[in-house]
């Protein structure tokens, strides 16, 4: 199982050179990617844990991290499809792959929150036909060829994409009900988890997800399960695998590689103390970093 962390995008250690610094560390440090997710606003009204309330862009604080890295993978889990159009996203997704020599990996869902559908003007629904139109569009423009598509919710003119690295991006799914699983496995390179699924539900999934690339003739080994792991050093938490000492979330880790998972990215900015936008800064950027550094794969000297 691959190790990968998440990008500093979230509350009070967000910060631009925190950002740099963490990429630069994660590739010393032997990680295999960085991983950033997407929330455009939070409404008034709404009920939204810490995290959720400030958050940078993602595809821009992985340009950022693209700049001053130079092997690392760079993902983003998940741009909610319905709230940009295909041929935008696919502009800057191909640029950013571009840019970045090719290390970037494109997580889409479909979104959750009303007051984020409503700012945009979309609609997720229905979702699996518009999914799969979404990214029929995404493969048209990431050819170098002319690209043509007339469908129920979206259209591309005779025209051509350029510049785009042939094929783009691995594109990758989210989801937890059946039909987004079987998606997954028949159309993209792989699934995504979000930070509520359970051990129980990753390993489920991940039987769905090769099941389907399976029937659909693909190999289900070659399918990525990429798990986001929320981690919570310091007090053990039963319902979390990854809490407790530096041993314990380790240990953690390895179920989840038992569950099917082929890439697991520690993401510290699920915790309040790090992510929190009323968090102290000096005290999130310490603890960031340590988890960055005690949870590396190749330890940093003296670590």
């Amino acid at each position: 199982m691959l190790i990968s962390f998440g990008l500093p995008v979230a509350g009070a250690w967000a910060r631009p050179e925190t950002l740099a610094g963490v990429a630069r560390q994660a590739e010393e440090y032997g990680y295999h990617g960085l991983w950033a997710f997407q929330r455009l606003l939070a409404g008034r009204d709404q009920d939204l844990a810490p995290v959720y309330r400030s958050v940078l862009d993602p595809i821009v604080a992985l340009t950022w991290a693209a700049a001053g890295t130079s092997r690392i993978r760079l993902g983003v889990s998940v741009i909610n499809l319905p709230y940009v159009s295909p041929a935008y996203l696919a502009k800057q997704a191909s640029t950013l792959d571009l840019l970045s020599g090719g290390r970037f990996d494109l997580g889409l869902g479909t979104g959750w929150s009303e007051p984020e559908f409503l700012a945009t003007g979309s609609d997720p629904n229905p979702r699996g036909p518009r999914t799969e139109e979404y990214l029929a569009v995404l493969r048209a423009l990431f050819s170098d060829a002319e690209a043509e598509f007339e469908g129920r919710f979206y259209r591309v003119p005779p025209s051509r994409m350029a510049p785009v690295r042939p094929g783009g991006p691995p594109v990758l799914l989210g989801g937890l009900a059946d039909p987004a699983l079987r998606r997954a496995g028949r159309l993209a390179a792989g699934w995504v988890t979000s930070s509520r699924t359970s051990l129980p539900e990753i390993e489920r999934g991940a039987r769905i997800v090769r099941a389907a690339a399976e029937a659909a003739g693909r190999d289900p080994a070659a399918v990525r399960i990429v798990v986001r792991g929320v981690v919570r050093p310091g007090r053990r938490d039963e319902a979390l695998p990854l809490s407790g000492d530096w041993d314990q979330i380790r240990s953690g880790a390895e179920r989840y590689a038992e569950a099917g998972a082929t890439e697991l990215f520690y993401e510290p900015n699920f915790d309040p103390r790090i992510g929190g936008p009323d968090a102290d800064p000096e005290t999130a950027v310490a603890l960031g970093t340590e988890v960055l550094a005690r949870l590396a794969p190749v330890p940093p000297p003296g670590g």
